[in-house]
This record gives structure tokens, C-alpha cells and sequence, in this order.
């Protein structure tokens, strides 16, 4: 009987052990649902399993646990559409380790509760829309080894605290809108009532100090001073795009850094505010002018707060707004009026019609042309080359739809930043006469049709196309995966692909009017039967996207590089018709080359033909996407220049051996 109930004692003990051992710390999982409650729109529906009455978060999606389910060690939720606010209550899971979710639309401010993460190696937020200020408190990040920010819209100064961070390897803060210099070595001091309760160095040592750090990059800000010489190990490019003095590296014009430097960036109130913290501030007592100044004050901002409200509502019903001619079988005078965002443009470089008229020779000089548009080639005054495409189309016919999606397509072009992108450097947008213009970096060596189909072969060889379609899927890879949204050539094919003077391909949307004509068409008859209706530049339809369309556009195109051949020929045909016998056969594959090649590559090709046909399937659902296709090709392919000089017998002896 003893021996029993010892048994059914250690059996109990053994129970509440388990029992203990596997309950979860409350604070974490009220924590992670704070996460979901500041989480507004979850399109892709990620965060549907999180049950709130679930008291063991470890089987939610994103969420990783350690091995004895004790505590959330990762959370990674990636490129899922999540907009909402980031949760200062995330600084609670104490034993956080990675807290990665890049590529979301996530609002607000960094919440410096983060900086109480003591675990954390990887705090990625790249990509969201992420505002104001880096908090110094993530100098408290002592096990951190990655931080990326990059692609957000923060303000402010990078923060000396980074420094402190001594197992620091990766800081990805490109794309944002800092300031300052950046910070090498400081000896001011802090304390936890002037730079935040969570501060615990004494000195500012700058990045400087970070040891470990071996890849950075601070591009496309508006940084000032010099690089610090402890970080000019790194890239040139790590810099570019700033207002810094350096040289050999490209930066922003002195107009850009001017107006930056002169705006003052406030970081917007916290969305969650402690009522707490803001009676910190207010605990002294207030003498009476004080008040009364604060009275005025709110009197002053209530009644332009009225102001601008009245204007607003003037702009959609003043005789200056834009108007759309609407045909309706009654009153001649219906219309829509079309609010234009000023702001939309204010980072793009204007052009005026003189300066292009006198860049381009009086618009004598035409490279290219279709039905909507012609396409010129000029030299800036002490600048560089551009291709100026200007639309065709009457005054009379210029909508306000045209006009609001004119501009919406400048800024799409504008975001765009990538070494086989043709950049864009402004617009032209003038009444007398009536103008509408982009401008673009001219690449000098013409379009990839050109070579292929008119120039001399011999100048393309085996491993110079490699290349090409290297920096073409590069190019797609960015504009597919790397943006958001993401965006995709209209009409991608040789004659869209710049070639410069060392043939690296560039690609250039010169079927940007397409988007602009067809958009406005569909929005025509959209209009509802009772008078005008003011309408805000979101509310319209978005530039079409078309990724599936794209790759099959880029199997086509490789198709065309290596074979030489049009995508269609009178008498020929269609070149996929004609290449299907061949792309999947090693012993007739060399078919498919261009006569002008003298020497090829067999491991080369068969990577290309075999990507191709992934590409041109007719089911898109098959298709591999762009990151996949490039790094496909990147494995396969050789570029060295060694290959070159290979006898082109090498290559035909290991298609007999393949055979």
C-alpha cells in the first residue's frame, strides 16, 4: 500500500513539473496580442491562427519558440501586406531573439521599448513605412548583430548609441530621409532622463567603435560631412545618394541638400502614447501667462485647422480646379473635378521646355518613335546625356484623369533605383506650348534590337550576352521583389533594353504613355449621375502589373539574344514556335544560336534554354519567380573572360559527347 500511494505521489510530482515547465509567461502572450491588435489590415490572413484565448503561442504562424516551448525566442512574418502600428509591448518578450518583418506596410514610429531586447541578434523592418526618428535606445541592443531599416521613411540623426553595439556586423539604413553627419566618435554624454529610461552607457563611442561591423550601408539619405575614415573600407555605393563631401562617390545635386537641410522632420506622436509618460512632463505647475498663452495658441491652430478645411473644399469646387469633360446624353455642364496632389512631384527635377528644346537641338534629333510618343536624344549643358520621350497627343484632348495619372507615373519612375534601370532625371509639364516630357538617363550604345537585328554581330559575343541577360534579370529581379509595390516593364523587349559603353543593359519604360492613356480610358464613364464629385488622387485605378507577363516577356527575350532573331518574322513566323523543337534536346540545341557566334558556352546555354522554357509555359502558375530565374543564372552561367578565348570545337565536342 506505501508503495502505492509513493508511486501515485511521484506521478503527481511529476505532473505539476510538466505542468510547470510548460506554462507560458503571460506578459509574452498578452504581448503578441497587442502585435494583432495594432495589426489593421492582414490581407493574406497570417495572423488568423492567433487565438487570443490560446495561452501557448508556439503554434502560431511566425512565431518560433525555444526547445522547452518556455518563451517566443522569433517572430518572421515577411512580405505578407501587414499595415498597422508596431506594438511598443514587443520590448516584453524578453527572450526575443530575431524580429523580422520586412517588406509590410507597418506605419508609425520604432518603438523604443525595443531597446529592452537583450536576446535580440536580428531586428529587420526594412521596407514598411516607417516614420520619424531612430531611437537611441537600440544602442541597448547588447547581442544584436543585424539591423535593417532600409527603405522606411525615417527622420532624424543616426544616433551615436549604435556604437555601443560590439557584436554589430550588418546596419542597413539606406532609403530613408536622415540627417546629420554621420557619427564616428563622440565623448558626449547621456543620461536615462535626457535620452530615455532605457539608456545605460555613459559615452557615445559612434559607429566607430562597432569592431565587427562588416557591411553597412547609409545610401539615399541626406547625410552631411565626411565618411569617417574607420568606414571608408566599405563600398563607394554604401554612401551614394547623400549630401556628403566625398569625391568618388555620387551624391545628391547641392539643390536637393539645400531644401532637405532646411526642413525640419518631426516625428509624429506615438500612436501609443502613455498617459504616464506625459505626466512626467507636466508636473510643475504652470504660471498663469503660460496658460494663457497656450489658450491663444489652440485658438490660433483650431482656426487654421478651419482654414484649411475651407480651402480644401474651395479647391473642389473652384473655377481653377481641373476638369474632366464627361459626355452624358443630358446638360452639357456635368463634370468631375480632379484634386492634383502638389506634394506628389516635389522630389522630382523639373525641366523647362527651353532647356530640353536646347539640350535636344530643337527636337531635331529623334531616335525613336510610336503612335503616343516620340523619343529624342540630347546633351545637357555640363551634363549628361538623356533620352527626352514626349507624348503626342492635342491639348484639347489632356483630361484631368491624363493629368493626375501623368503625374503619378513621374513618381512611380522616380522610386526607381537600380544599376540596370535607366534613371530617371525629371519631367518637362508646361501649357505654352502644351508640354508633357520624360527625361532619362541616355544610355549611349543604343538598344540591345539594334545590335542584334542591325548592328554588327561580332560585337555581341557569347559571354558580352551573358551578361546582358545577367543585368536584365537583375534589373527584374529588383523591380519584381525588391520594391513595394512592386512594379513591371509594359512592354519589356529588345528595343526597352540601353545598352552603355561597356554594354551593361538598361531598362527603360518607354511604354510609360500606355499605362497614362489606358488608365484615363477606363476611368471615362466612371462617373455617377448627380453633378461633380471631387476626386483624390488614391481613389483612382493603379498602374497595371503584370509579373507573369514579364518573366514570359524575359524568356523571349533571352530567346532573341542568343539566337539572333526577331520575336517574329514575316516569313518565319513566331521565334517560340520556331525554337520548341530545339530548347529541350541537347544534341540539336546549338540550333538556336546566332550564325554570328563564334564560340558559346555549353554549360551556358543549356542553363538558358532550360530557364526559357520555366519562362514561356502557358500555365503562369508553373512559372519560377524572378528571384528564382536570377539566381538560377547567377549559379550557371560564367562570365569570366577567360571563356572567350576557348576554341568554339570545345564546345561542339561536348555537344557530340551529350548526344
Amino acid at each position: 500500500m506505501m508503495a502505492y500511494i509513493y508511486l501515485l505521489l511521484l506521478f503527481l510530482s511529476y505532473g505539476v513539473s510538466l505542468v510547470t515547465s510548460r506554462s507560458f509567461p503571460s506578459d509574452e502572450v498578452m504581448a503578441l496580442t497587442t502585435f494583432k491588435e495594432d495589426i489593421y489590415e492582414d490581407p493574406h490572413l497570417v495572423l488568423s491562427n492567433w487565438n487570443v484565448l490560446d495561452s501557448d503561442p508556439c503554434e502560431w504562424f511566425g512565431i518560433t519558440c525555444n526547445k522547452e516551448r518556455q518563451h517566443v525566442i522569433k517572430i518572421n512574418i515577411s512580405s505578407s501586406s501587414l499595415k498597422g502600428f508596431l506594438a511598443p509591448e514587443i520590448g516584453q518578450i524578453t527572450y526575443l531573439q530575431e524580429l523580422t518583418l520586412q517588406k509590410n506596410k507597418l506605419l508609425g514610429i520604432i518603438p523604443k521599448e525595443l531597446g529592452m531586447l537583450k536576446f535580440l541578434k536580428v531586428l529587420d523592418l526594412g521596407m514598411n513605412r516607417l516614420t520619424g526618428p531612430i531611437p537611441p535606445e537600440l544602442g541597448n541592443l547588447s547581442s544584436v548583430v543585424k539591423i535593417d531599416l532600409q527603405s522606411n521613411g525615417l527622420t532624424g540623426s543616426l544616433p551615436a548609441e549604435l556604437g555601443n553595439l560590439k557584436y554589430l556586423e550588418e546596419l542597413r539604413l539606406d532609403r530613408n530621409r536622415l540627417k546629420g553627419a554621420v557619427p564616428a566618435y563622440s565623448n558626449s554624454t547621456f543620461t536615462a532622463n535626457t535620452r530615455g529610461m532605457y539608456a545605460t552607457h555613459s559615452n557615445l563611442p559612434g559607429l566607430c567603435s562597432s569592431s565587427q561591423l562588416k557591411v553597412a550601408d547609409f545610401s539615399y539619405n541626406f547625410l552631411i560631412g565626411r565618411i569617417p575614415k574607420c568606414l571608408e573600407h566599405l563600398p563607394s555605393a554604401s554612401f551614394q545618394g547623400n549630401c556628403l563631401q566625398a569625391n568618388n562617390t555620387k551624391q545628391r545635386p547641392s539643390s536637393q541638400c539645400g531644401a532637405e537641410s532646411s526642413e525640419s522632420h518631426k516625428a509624429p506622436s506615438p500612436k501609443h502614447q502613455r498617459a504616464e509618460d506625459v505626466a512626467k512632463h507636466t508636473k510643475a505647475s504652470k504660471p498663469a501667462w503660460l496658460l494663457a498663452l497656450e489658450i491663444v495658441t489652440g485658438i490660433m491652430v483650431g482656426s487654421l485647422f478651419l482654414v484649411a478645411l475651407l480651402t480644401a473644399f474651395q479647391r473642389c469646387n473652384s473655377k481653377s480646379s481641373i476638369i474632366i469633360p464627361w459626355k452624358k446624353s443630358g446638360s452639357g455642364k456635368d463634370h468631375v473635378v480632379v484634386y492634383i496632389d502638389s506634394e506628389l512631384l516635389k522630389d522630382v527635377t523639373k525641366f523647362s521646355r527651353q532647356e530640353l528644346e536646347v539640350a535636344c537641338e530643337d527636337f531635331s534629333n529623334i531616335i525613336g518613335s510610336s503612335p503616343d510618343s516620340l523619343v529624342y536624344k540630347g546633351t545637357m549643358k555640363g551634363g549628361p546625356e538623356i533620352a527626352v520621350i514626349s507624348l503626342c497627343i492635342k491639348e484639347e484632348r489632356w483630361t484631368g484623369y491624363l493629368e493626375l495619372y501623368y503625374q503619378r507615373e513621374v513618381a512611380e519612375l522616380a522610386r526607381l533605383n537600380h544599376e540596370n534601370l535607366g534613371k530617371l532625371l525629371g519631367y518637362c509639364r508646361e501649357s505654352t506650348p502644351f508640354t508633357r516630357m520624360l527625361v532619362f538617363e541616355y544610355a549611349s550604345n543604343g538598344t540591345l534590337y539594334e545590335h542584334l537585328h542591325y548592328g554588327e554581330g561580332s560585337q555581341l559575343y557569347w559571354t558580352r550576352r551573358m551578361r546582358i541577360i545577367l543585368g536584365i534579370a537583375r534589373g527584374l529581379k529588383y523591380l519584381h521583389t525588391e520594391l513595394d509595390p512592386p512594379f513591371t516593364i509594359l512592354e519589356l523587349n529588345s528595343s526597352a533594353v540601353y545598352l552603355t559603353e561597356d554594354f551593361s543593359p538598361k531598362l527603360v519604360d518607354l511604354e510609360s504613355w500606355k499605362s497614362i492613356l489606358s488608365r484615363s480610358e477606363k476611368n471615362s464613364g466612371s462617373v455617377g449621375n448627380n453633378g461633380a464629385v471631387c476626386l483624390l488622387p488614391n481613389s483612382v485605378e493603379k498602374r497595371h502589373v503584370d509579373i507573369h507577363g514579364n518573366i514570359h516577356a524575359f524568356g523571349i527575350l533571352m530567346l532573341e539574344i542568343i539566337s539572333g532573331r526577331p520575336p517574329f518574322c514575316k516569313d518565319k513566323g513566331s521565334l517560340i514556335d520556331w525554337a520548341k523543337d530545339y530548347l529541350e534536346l541537347p544534341e540539336v540545341m546549338s540550333y538556336l544560336l546566332d550564325p554570328e557566334l563564334k564560340h558559346f558556352r555549353y554549360e551556358d546555354l543549356k542553363a538558358i534554354c532550360e530557364v526559357i522554357c520555366l519562362c514561356i509555359q502557358p500555365d503562369s502558375s508553373k512559372q519560377p519567380s524572378m528571384d528564382e530565374i536570377s539566381s538560377v543564372l547567377e549559379s550557371k552561367i560564367d562570365t569570366s573572360a577567360s571563356i572567350e578565348f576557348k576554341s568554339s570545337s570545345l564546345a561542339w565536342a561536348e555537344l557530340a559527347l551529350s548526344s
